[in-house]
């Protein structure tokens, strides 16, 4: 549980510099644990490593959800991260959700290189942005922990049962 915690903490730290205080985190191993045994976490690995993970999980009786997405940077380039998201699109089709959905967050007033990258790499799975929100006020409980106004961009992608 620790390794996965730090992979997610590593990932995002590199991918969201800018956006967080220097002592905020992205996840602990409680919640890692937490998320484990609700069955919600999946866990990629490459002869026998963990390289990659994934949250899954529904949010409504025809949507599903995924986050945390996160790959080792060495593993990069393998389709580890691919893998997880049809993995995480497959496992709510086959539970019965008819759309897919995923949460990004961005700065407000400045351009962040990795994520214009992942709303590219979602929009070439088949991902249309959908609705901006901002983050204070859908969550409010992390604005604290920003150094920088932000936005949370959700995308979403039918599923074809």
């Amino acid at each position: 549980m620790e390794h996965i915690t730090d992979l997610v903490n590593r990932v995002y730290a590199d991918a969201e510099r800018g956006l967080w205080r220097d002592d905020a985190t992205r996840t602990s191993v409680e919640e890692v644990v937490t998320l484990t045994r609700a069955g919600q976490l999946v866990v990629a690995d490459i002869d026998g490593q963990p390289t990659g993970v994934v949250c899954v999980k529904r949010l409504d009786a025809n949507t599903g959800e995924f986050g945390m997405l996160a790959t080792e940077p060495a593993a990069r380039g393998r389709g580890v991260g691919t893998e997880l998201v049809r993995f995480a699109e497959q496992s709510m089709r086959d539970d019965g959700c008819g759309q897919m959905q995923l949460e990004l967050l961005v700065p407000r007033e400045w351009v962040l290189e990795s994520k214009e990258f992942l709303a590219a790499w979602y929009d070439r799975l088949g991902y249309r942005l959908t609705r901006i929100g901002h983050t204070e006020e859908a969550y409010p409980h992390l604005a604290p922990m920003l150094c920088t106004p932000t936005d949370f961009r959700i995308y979403r992608k039918e599923l074809q049962i």
